[in-house]
């Protein structure tokens, strides 16, 4: 019998394959039914790239305006307060501690019940 199939295996070889690349040409990763997710896919990777480069606008201005040649004072104070903690000897600063919340909290089901 095997002498008889002997022919046939190169045959059936070729079937397997042809079969095999139809299955990941339908199915694959870059197949005909995975057309949804790269489109979904490539949405995603646009509204990343228009937030990235919406930051990196704002970013280069924060720059330009941080220059010695052309420094602004505003923007300077501001990064200074948020950096180092600073604070204007007029404004009003009020601490706030993390149990202050777990006790607003406590007092507001204590008046629900």
């Amino acid at each position: 019998m095997p002498e008889r199939m002997k022919p046939y295996t190169l045959s059936a070889c070729l079937l397997l394959m042809v079969v095999y690349l139809g299955v990941q040409a339908l199915t694959g990763q870059r197949g005909l039914l995975s057309g949804g997710q790269r489109d979904a896919l490539l949405d995603a990777r646009e509204t990343q790239l228009n937030r990235i480069v919406a930051e990196r606008s704002d970013l280069e201005v924060r720059v330009r305006y941080l220059r010695s040649d052309s420094l602004s004072r505003d923007l300077l104070e501001e990064r200074a307060r948020a950096v180092i903690g600073y604070a204007d000897p007029r404004d009003y600063v009020i601490p706030i501690t993390d149990t202050a919340p777990a006790a607003v909290q406590g007092r507001a089901t204590s008046r629900k019940s």
